[in-house]
Order: C-alpha cells, then structure tokens, then sequence
C-alpha cells in the first residue's frame, strides 16, 4: 500500500463521518462514504448535508462526485480505500451512564469481513478505554487477510467549527500499534502536518482517554463558574465580573468561563457519564467522582433559569406567553441533542405557559422532539405580544437584538438572558426587567 497518497474511507455519515469526509476531500484525498442507511447516502449523492454546518455544503458541492462518492456496500468500500476511518455515534446507553457500542462494534465488524488485503482500519468515534483492543482483536479475527490493522484517531470538532477544525486542527493524536500504522496516518494527514499542526503517538488507550478527558476538563471548567454563579446569587455578586476578573489570572484564563445555562449536545453531556461509568468498571470511579456534580451543576443550571423566569411573572406560568430565543444547544448549530434550551421550554410548558420558540436553524428538529410546543417563522412573530423572553441559545440574531424596537412588539418587558451576553444597563434603561443567572 502506497504512503504518497492513500485511498480513504468513511464509515458512518453523521456529522462527525460527513465532515471528515468532506474536509479530507477538500485536502486532496480521493474519499468514498458508506452508511447503513440509504436514505443519508440518497441525500448526500444529492449534494444535501442533513445537518446545519457553516461552510460544508459549498465544499460537498465543491467534490461531490468526483474525489468525493456514496455508498451502502462495504465490500466496494474494503475496495476501494487503504485507509478506513469509522466515525459512527456511541450515544449514551438508555437509563444508563454507560456508551452504546453497537455501531461501533457492527462498523468494524462488517468492514473487516470484506479486508482481503493490507488495510488500516481508524476509529475516530469517542469509546471508553479498552473498546480499541477489542476492535483490534475482532479484526484480526475476522478479516480474511492477515495484514489488517487497527489505530484510533479521536476527534476533537466543535460544532460551527467543524470544518476549521478538520482543515487546521490543533493537534493530531494517533493511537497505533505499529510503525507501518503511524506511517500511514501520517500519509492520511500529510497536508495538515505540513501546516505544523502537532502529532501525539501513543498507545490505544492513551488516544482512547484524550477526547474524554478534555470534555471532562472542558464540562468542569464550565460548571465551575456556574457553581460560582449560585454563590453569587446567594451573596449578591456579579459572576460575570467575577470570571472576567479570574480570568486574568493565566494559569486560569477567561476561555470557556462564561456563567449561563450550561452545556448540552451530543458530546460534552453522554461523554462525561461514559468516563464515569468505565472509571467505574476499572475501580477507580473515585477518581472521577467529581464529574457526578459537574453533571449536577450543569442540570441545575436549567432549574433555576426556569425559576428566575417564574419571578417575573409574579410566580405563575398558567396562561403566560413565553418566547423562548434557541432550540440547539449552541449557535451556529442545529443540534438538539441535550439542548438546555428545549429542556427549559419544556418544562415551563408542562407549568401551563404558552411557550413559543424561535430558532435561526434547529427548528425542524425541535419540532419532531417537542411537537407540543409552538413554533414561530421569525424572531418578530416570536416576539410578539410576549409576556416574557428568554434568550438561552445565544445566537448572533438575538444578541443584536434592540431592547427599545422589540420593547414595542412584546407585551411585557421582562427577559431571562440565559447567556449572559446582553447588556443589563441598555435592557434595563430601554425599560426592561432584566434578570440572568448569577448577577444582581
């Protein structure tokens, strides 16, 4: 197998198994995508990324057809490609901590019945430590050729970044077994590894752990200032100053310390109750013990911006029109998986509100997950004649938002930003009741 220019595949067209393949196009790789699912590979051959990512369409459109194909066939995808990168999803296992590894494990499974030749077989999905040596011995109990191996690559893209992340990662992280393995990755990655972007070579459990402990790192650093929101609530201090002025200190720094609603989607929540379930099957839960309030602190989080928004309506949503300003559970995102968001808008429903959302691109979405709720077309049609505002997913459009011009379409002035990103001063001046998480 050559190293100049390897052949690539991508199992799984999620967003995580679509972006890799579009971005490793786009670096001048010939790709072929497979998923299980025809209607996904109808879709994409089409041209149609089934999920809001900036940029990724042009660049679908951009290869479509030409070093970029479709498939459902795994025995043209073992012939078509040297290097086979499997991006499939491991939710979270249903009433439980724990990650569902069926995609994974029926992925590696079904692709290595049809390797008849040399092949590097990549896992990029997020698994809990120790699945890299089972897939590895499933491998090499299944392939017909000998010469079939198994690294792990972890992933590491923020939603509505994607695609920068893919082109100009900051770093690279190759879980290998061999030389002949680093090698090839190396080839996989060469245009980026020119750019300068850094490689780790370790061991499979070493790459396994990566990605989990930084969203572990990352989930704690969040909560933490959100724990500091609650003081602040308690003692009448102002969280955001408070983060401003800790960040500062470098050993710290201000990144990722913004108090509001807390994390949510498809990573940061199910990843963290994974490592707390495998830290709990290899003995050593105590060791991560912490992330059960780090979890705790975040859902918080969602409760109390339910009860400040139940202040300012004199302690009762029956009958109230409620707008709420997000669905997913970022911007520049339609993911709704874990959105704090929906789970506010819910809730506030079940206390007999009229609740009415409101969301730049996850409104499908919302609408097949919480179909009791209402949807409006427009920021303005969201707005109007509302009681009261919630603004919990801080999109650009609402944080523009003018507290004067919208004063006039709302039927009360009162607002919950959930993100900390309004101005209390302008808000409050325009002749609103202002109220966030964690401020006076």
């Amino acid at each position: 197998m050559t190293t100049e220019r390897p052949r690539l595949s991508v199992v799984g067209t999620g967003y995580l198994g679509v972006t890799h393949a579009v971005c490793m196009a786009e670096l001048g790789y010939e790709v072929i995508g497979l998923d299980v699912d025809a209607d996904k590979i109808a879709l994409l051959r089409k041209g149609v990324v089934p999920f809001y990512e900036p940029d990724l369409p042009d660049l679908l459109e951009k290869h479509n057809g030409r070093s970029l194909r479709f498939t459902t066939d795994y025995a043209e995808l073992a012939e078509s490609a040297d290097i086979h990168f499997v991006c499939v999803g491991t939710p979270q296992l249903p009433g439980q901590y724990g990650a569902d590894l069926r995609h994974v494990e029926s992925a590696f499974a079904s692709l290595a019945r049809h390797l008849t030749r040399q092949s590097l077989v990549v896992g990029k999905s997020t698994v809990p430590a120790g699945t890299a040596v089972r897939m590895a011995q499933l491998v090499r109990d299944l392939a017909p050729s000998p010469d079939a191996e198994v690294a792990w690559n972890p992933e590491f893209l923020r939603e509505g970044f994607a695609v920068a992340d893919t082109l100009r990662p900051d770093r690279l992280v190759f879980g290998v077994e061999s030389e002949w393995a680093e090698t090839q990755l190396r080839a996989a990655f060469a245009p980026v590894i020119d750019q300068g972007a850094p490689v780790v070579v370790t061991d499979f459990a070493t790459a396994e752990l990566v990605k989990v402990a930084a969203n572990s790192f990352l989930a704690t650093k969040i909560s933490f200032i959100n724990a500091m929101a609650e003081v602040c609530e308690a003692t009448g201090a102002d969280v955001t100053q408070l983060a401003t002025a800790i960040g500062y200190d470098p050993r710290i720094g201000r990144r990722f310390l913004a108090p509001g609603l807390g994390f949510g989607g498809g990573c940061l929540p199910k990843d963290i109750r994974a490592f707390i379930a495998r830290a709990g099957e290899l003995g050593v839960d105590q060791a991560v013990s912490f992330l059960r309030e780090v979890d705790e602190i975040n859902l918080r989080r969602r409760a109390r911006t339910v009860e400040i928004g139940l202040d300012l309506v004199d302690g009762s949503y029956q009958g109230i029109r409620v707008t709420v300003l997000g669905a997913a559970f970022k911007p520049d995102s339609d993911d709704i998986r874990d959105s704090p968001a929906l789970d506010v808008a819910a809730a506030i429903s079940r206390q007999g509100a009229d609740v009415v959302v409101y969301d730049p691109h996850a409104m499908d979405n919302a609408r097949r997950l919480h179909p009791e709720l209402d949807y409006a077309v427009s920021l303005d049609a969201a707005l109007d004649g509302a009681d009261l505002v919630l603004l919990l997913t801080e999109w650009a459009e609402f944080r523009a938002m003018d507290p004067t011009a919208i004063g006039g379409i709302v039927r009360q002035r009162n607002v919950v930003d959930g993100r900390n990103v309004l101005d209390p001063v302008v808000w409050r001046a325009a002749g609103w009741h202002y109220r966030a998480l964690g401020r006076p």
